[in-house]
């Protein structure tokens, strides 16, 4: 009769290459410890329950001539730019969601860049360029007849695109000359300074910034040719209402400097205020906007190489730039200060520079920029204005110490849990019970060494929830071992040797687990995809554990339990290694079964 031949199937008790497997392992789970000492992010990130931080709520202002901005697809689009803007800074975990109809919640947890991303939350970053109609000093120091007429310039910047450059640098004082004739004739520079305003405001009656500028210096020419003009001649209401509100604005006073320019339409002349130097303002009329923010395709802080100072540059789309030319165009024909164009963000005049020739693709925006607020400005350009105008509800601060309080009762009660856990198995398997443990070993060291390193990577950040689905995931684990542990257990019963038994049934505890793992994920998935902020936490952590579970049984689990079959405590059958035929009521060995089976009936003979 010919010997059966050795086959690698359950039936043929082949035992595979378990040394493989757990080598395979052993070096990924020494490759991410290295990897996260190396990095120096030996910790997870923790959330904003944990590590402290700051909670603001936003609250959306109604906007004049405007009843239904208040709307659904404003405010997502809003929680969007925000959620943007922040995470560009490079902060962990900030999570941004609407509240309600018209408020916006923004949690920055403590850390890294979290001062500045809740200065720019609520920023609204409307842009706009405008041309400057006139200048003044303003503040209680300043003299009325004084004409602030900025000292910088723009000229084309060479570039390997032959783009031009538009460089913003403002003065913050009158010219010498200037001066001089200030001094000479107070009254007379106060008068032209005056029926130039006056001028500007009466003959602009379009949007054009050609019109508006043409009409000034038209007007500015009759002036200085009639003394005797009267300046308020044929001032419409709007127009005098507009003189009222440049001749009493003050900007050294801080309401009047935030209200200046606020709630204004791209299309309106307006009065704005702004600031060369610390403790010196200037106030502007301006005319109607010709390039916006949304032209602008990209913005970064830099260092003006000329100079050595902070500069934000810009560069416009492709309408963007053909609108900057035409502007810039019109501008250079003028003399000052109708040859400026101002850059307004959010109302307020960041720079006023001079155009000397037309300018197309590129501008930069200099001034009195630090480092940070050149990047926080270029931040926020880069990724759009909010569509909406929000102010400060509420800003509250988050101490650590009662996440630490939170954090602490939690792992008490997962430690209480894998207590358990481990009592019971040690109590039903026995020697079994030390797999299971080495097991949940692997497994911890290799879920605590991805959540340190997804820190850095992808910013993620443990919360408590984070905490919660780490604790859940540690009877998902023990669940899979028990499966594999009842499954051989079934095959002893059956009358199979341990090793034959080991192999048998894997195949059916494999299928089991993977089904069970698999509605876990998929629920995980499911909880990540349509929840927001903690809850995403407590998903992903459920799904990351999840599949390290699978990776743990097949790749740890099954070759620990290959060679621990082939030591004599097990393979004997050890009343305390949890594989005693006895104890699990096994049946006499199939062999003997089927020599009974193939045997002739005595009564036959």
């Amino acid at each position: 009769m010919a010997a059966p031949k050795k086959g690698r199937g359950p039936a043929g008790g082949g035992q595979g290459k378990p040394g493989r497997s757990l080598a395979l392992i052993l070096i990924v789970m020494v490759a991410l410890a290295g990897g996260m000492f190396l990095s120096g992010h030996t910790t997870p990130r923790l959330g904003i329950d944990l590590a402290g931080g700051t909670s603001i709520t936003l609250q959306a202002k109604s906007q004049p001539g405007k009843p239904d901005a208040i709307n659904e697809t404003n405010m997502n689009t809003a929680v969007n730019i925000i959620e943007r803007r922040v995470n560009g800074l490079g902060v962990s975990e900030a999570e941004v969601q609407t509240q309600g109809s018209s408020n916006i919640i923004v949690n920055i947890p403590k850390g890294t860049n979290s001062e500045q991303a809740r200065e720019q939350v609520g920023t609204t970053a409307q842009l706009y360029f405008r041309p400057v109609l006139t200048v003044e000093a303003s503040g209680s120091d300043a003299t009325p007849s004084a004409t602030a007429t900025p000292s910088g310039s723009a000229s084309p910047a060479p570039s390997a695109s032959a783009s031009a450059s538009a460089k913003a640098t403002d003065g913050a004082t009158a010219t010498d000359g200037d001066k001089a004739d200030s001094s000479a004739t107070p009254s007379a520079s106060a008068t032209t300074q005056g029926r130039a305003v006056t001028g500007a405001l009466t003959k602009d009656t379009t949007p054009s910034a050609t019109a508006s500028a043409a009409a000034t210096a038209a007007a500015t020419d009759d002036a200085a040719a009639t003394d005797t003009a009267s300046p308020s001649a044929s001032v419409d209401p709007a127009t005098a209402k507009l003189q009222a509100e440049f001749a009493a604005l003050d900007c050294s006073d801080p309401k009047q400097r935030a209200e200046a320019g606020q709630d204004a339409k791209a299309t309106d002349t307006i009065v704005a205020c702004g600031s060369n130097t610390p403790g010196s303002y200037e106030k502007y009329v301006l005319g109607p906007a010709e390039v916006s923010g949304s032209d602008v395709d990209n913005a970064q802080g830099a260092i003006d190489q000329s100079t050595g100072e902070w500069i934000v540059t810009m560069e416009f789309n492709s309408a963007g730039a053909k609108k900057f030319n035409k502007i810039t165009s019109t501008l250079a024909q003028q003399t000052s200060p109708m040859n400026q164009f101002a850059i307004v963000l959010d109302g307020e005049v960041v720079s006023a520079p001079s155009v000397a020739s037309a300018l197309s693709a590129n501008a930069q925006i200099s001034g009195n920029f630090t480092q940070q607020s050149a990047q926080d400005l270029g931040n926020i350009l880069s990724y759009g204005a909010l569509p909406l105008t929000f102010k400060e509800a509420s800003v509250t601060t988050v101490t650590a110490a009662l996440g630490g309080e939170q954090l602490q009762a939690g792992l008490i009660a997962g430690a209480i849990g894998l207590a358990l856990v481990v009592i019971y198995l040690v109590a039903y398997y026995r020697g079994l019970a030390s797999i299971a443990l080495l097991s949940l070993l692997a497994s911890g060291i290799l879920t605590y060494t991805i959540m340190a390193l997804l820190g850095p990577a992808i910013g993620f950040a443990l919360n408590l929830p984070a905490v919660c689905g780490a604790i859940v995931a540690i009877g998902i684990t023990a669940d899979s071992f028990i499966v594999y542990f009842e499954r051989v257990r079934d095959e002893i019963r059956e009358g199979r040797t341990l090793r034959p038994a080991i192999e048998r049934a894997w195949p059916r505890a494999r299928r089991t687990i993977l089904v069970s793992d698999f509605v876990s994920f998929l629920a995980a998935a499911v909880l990540f995809v349509v929840t927001v902020g903690k809850v995403q936490g407590f998903a992903f952590t459920l799904g990351l554990t999840t599949v390290l579970d699978v990776v743990v049984v097949f790749f740890f689990t099954k070759p620990v339990m290959t060679l621990m079959g082939r030591t004599k405590f097990f393979s004997s059958g050890h009343p305390w290694s949890g594989l005693d035929p006895k104890r699990l009521g096994a049946k006499p060995p199939l062999r003997r079964s089927r020599r009974v089976n193939s045997s002739t009936d005595p009564k036959e003979a």
